[in-house]
């Protein structure tokens, strides 16, 4: 609920950005709230895409003004025309009709992340209604990945006891390769930064340092191997990034078994970026956290994107939204 000092950090630098959001779900009293919030204590610039009528009498009736929120219903908007015109060009290769285009155009996901692409606001927060899935499609096909070389992969923020982790990949990739969990790590190292935090990155694997034997840890092995080699290209070139692995997850977080396991690392027992062997660990890590430890949760965050598009979890509150809208400003800054 907002309590951690990590996101009132977080709100507080995005406060100084000044970005547009657009929140996709306007008949979801919860985003209203958000909105309202956002606006309140100047987080960002809100969208809300819905009925104006229905939404003027839920504000008029909380006292709340709508003054500095703007309110756009796809299927009356000035712009619908051509965005459904851009989604046409951006899809008809893979089969997309203009027809089609017209008709997806008006669903809300598709026409906040239109919006994006057309440089009308800056990012997009979703998912109180929607899947993740239904959040994730419109950003793959229409924003695509900022680099060829690398997929988009997901990443969440657990604050536990007032400490944040940054927890990848849960949402998206299921079977990472070598190749693609190193980018996974990358990818991940960008965003922690972007959010004001120092990546400490622990490559997680059911083995340390050969510990164990299998596929498994032999991919997180050469996954590590990969990153690392990455990270000594120029742009990375005095990026605070430390990164280590394979590290069981006892030896990446605990201090005392770190010295027994990986007592020359300069990770193990310190890390605050996990990055899970595949989206089945991810999953059930941060599950568990969230459960046991009585943890803030924000998230999935995409990465790799050319712009930022986030997920909400459909049990979210108002406050969960608030702290999402702040992370996707930040977010928006360049590297």
């Amino acid at each position: 609920m907002l309590e951690s000092k990590y996101i009132k950090d977080i709100i507080t630098k995005a406060k100084k950005l000044n970005k547009t959001i657009v929140l996709p779900e306007g008949e979801d009293e919860r985003v209203l709230e958000a909105a309202h919030i956002c606006t309140e204590e100047k987080i960002a610039k809100i969208i809300i895409l819905g009925n104006k009528e229905e939404i003027g009498k839920f504000f008029d009736k909380k006292g709340w003004s709508l003054d500095k929120i703007e309110i756009i219903a796809p299927e009356t908007s000035e712009h619908l025309a051509e965005y459904a015109e851009l989604l046409y060009n951006l899809r008809k290769e893979k089969g997309l009709s203009k027809e089609d285009a017209d008709k997806l155009a008006l669903n809300y996901n598709y026409f906040g992340t239109l919006m994006i692409k057309s440089g009308h606001a800056d990012g997009m927060v979703s998912g109180a209604n929607h899947s993740t899935a239904d959040t994730v499609r419109p950003a793959l096909q229409i924003i695509k990945s900022a680099r060829k070389d690398r997929g988009v992969s997901s990443l969440f923020i657990m604050v536990c006891n007032g400490k944040p982790y940054y927890l990848s990949d849960c949402a998206i990739n299921i079977a990472p390769t070598a190749k693609e969990l190193a980018d996974i790590a990358l990818e991940s190292a960008e965003t922690v930064l972007k959010l004001g935090d120092k990546p400490r990155i622990a490559m997680l694997s059911y083995s340390t340092y050969g510990s164990g034997k299998g596929e498994g840890a032999d991919k997180v092995r050469e996954a590590t191997k990969l990153a690392k080699e990455a990270l000594l290209a120029p742009e990375y070139e005095g990026k605070p990034i430390e990164l280590d692995g394979e590290l069981q997850a006892d030896a990446a977080l605990d201090k005392v078994v770190a010295k027994k396991k990986a007592p020359e690392s300069t990770v193990a027992g310190h890390a605050n970026t996990l990055i899970f062997p595949n989206i089945e660990a991810g999953n059930i890590g941060c599950k568990l956290m969230q459960r046991l430890g009585n943890a803030e949760l924000y998230g999935p965050m995409l990465q790799g994107l050319n712009a930022p598009i986030n997920d909400l979890s459909r049990g979210c509150f108002a406050e969960d939204i608030v702290g999402l809208v702040a992370l996707t400003v930040l977010q928006t800054q360049d590297k």
